[in-house]
């Protein structure tokens, strides 16, 4: 991953939010990143699958199934399992912030969360993977 790819990650956002949605696609759209939204767990897999992202920022509290079950989903599967996990959430307790490291997710955002936050840490992110990427072709 270069650094013109870089700016180019595919980002998908989950969460059944509209306004956190709609607010985070702004954000990191307003930043150069291709992003995808799902709303939903089930869509969240089946985009996933169908179309691996470079990175997901990944609600907890969620209808259906919670964040923690998706992120568990990614990480059981060979084909996604690489693709690193950053939640977002309201919950503040360290027990739910230690379990999101349990079952796989890279990092922890607190909503509300600041816009300077989210891009550090999306782009902290996304250099990991592009070190990894080019130890791997040394």
């Amino acid at each position: 991953m270069n650094e013109t790819n870089l700016k180019k990650a595919r980002i998908l956002i989950i969460d059944d939010n509209p306004a956190n949605l709609k607010l985070l696609t702004k954000m990191l759209s307003e930043h150069s990143y291709c992003v995808r939204i799902a709303p939903s767990a089930k869509l969240a897999i089946n985009s996933i699958m169908a179309e691996p992202p470079d990175l997901i920022l990944l609600d907890i509290k969620m209808p259906e199934m919670d964040g923690y079950e998706v992120c568990q989903q990614i990480k059981a599967n060979q084909e996604t399992c690489d693709i690193p996990v950053i939640f977002i959430s309201g919950l503040e307790d360290v027990i739910d912030k230690v379990k999101a490291f349990e079952m796989g997710g890279v990092d922890y955002i607190v909503k509300p969360f600041a816009t300077l936050e989210v891009i550090a840490r999306v782009e902290h992110q996304l250099q990991m993977i592009k070190k990894i990427q080019e130890s791997k072709h040394d």
